[in-house]
């Protein structure tokens, strides 16, 4: 079973469930509205993009991402107090900082199979020490997820077992949830994206996912959101995109077409 809980439930309480199971629900944490119009800034790029071509990007499934770029509510998602919070404290034991790590809408079709089970912390290979937590995770529901139109398969507790373990169909849970909700869960957890059995729902999510500040990002940020669209966003974001220093010199740069000015933070070309 994955738990749920209300927006006023204190962030302690979610965090030690999320240590426990490896994800949980945020019933509510933003309006219908809100979810509504996200879709409809998103839409176009939906229309727009193909279909996957596997099993696991999904056959009757479409991918949207640069969605820092693309969408303001989007944006606004990736900044939720709560959420950051939440990410600051679930990965305050790894790193110094964290940042924006993917971004993407999915769609889910009717007669989309279910995606093959995986853990997101796969991107980055064996080498990490499993003990070390690489990511924060989310999964804003922009519609209603239910079991038959695709909703996030999740395997409770899969976080702490051996990563060979396979688990039964009793152990696999769907994160049903309504409009407007979200998933929280860690790089290790089991899931992936269910089954669309229904014929005509479409079910919407949208992805953000946050990670270790010394990780490589999955998205390139820098390509996706570059700095001619980055200096109309909040500095906040662009912190949070790859925009600024970590600790005191990971990820500066020297302007190539100038002389004298060298090692500085990615803000000097946002101050010019």
């Amino acid at each position: 079973m994955i738990r749920h809980f209300k927006d006023t439930e204190s962030s302690d309480n979610i965090l030690d469930v999320l240590e426990t199971d490896g994800a949980v629900i945020v019933d509510s944490l933003i309006p219908p509205s809100t979810a509504f119009k996200i879709s409809s800034e998103l839409r176009p790029y939906l229309e727009a993009c193909p279909d996957g071509l596997t099993n696991f990007s999904g056959e009757s499934t479409k991918r949207v991402g640069a969605l820092m770029a693309r969408s303001k509510g989007c944006r606004d998602l990736a900044l939720h107090p709560l959420i950051n919070k939440l990410c600051a404290k679930f990965l305050e034991s790894f790193s110094d900082s964290y940042q924006l790590n993917f971004t993407q809408a999915i769609e889910i079709s009717p007669s989309e199979s279910i995606q093959p089970l995986h853990r997101d912390r796969g991107v980055w290979g064996e080498y990490l020490n499993r003990k070390i937590e690489t990511q924060f995770s989310t999964i804003w529901a922009m519609t209603d997820f239910t079991k038959s139109n695709g909703s996030t398969c999740v395997v409770p507790g899969s976080h702490k077992w051996d990563k060979d373990r396979k688990p039964t169909d009793k152990e696999i849970c769907f994160a049903e949830m309504s409009t407007g909700s979200v998933l929280l869960y860690g790089g290790s957890i089991l899931h992936g994206g269910g089954a669309n059995i229904t014929d005509s729902e479409k079910r919407l999510a949208v992805l953000i996912h946050y990670s270790l500040s010394w990780l490589r990002q999955e998205e390139n940020q820098y390509l996706s959101c570059p700095p001619e669209i980055a200096a109309e966003l909040p500095i906040e974001l662009r912190d949070l995109m790859g925009y600024s220093l970590v600790n005191p010199i990971l990820g500066f740069f020297s302007p190539y077409d100038k002389k004298g000015i060298e090692l500085v933070s990615p803000k000097h070309i946002f101050e010019q």
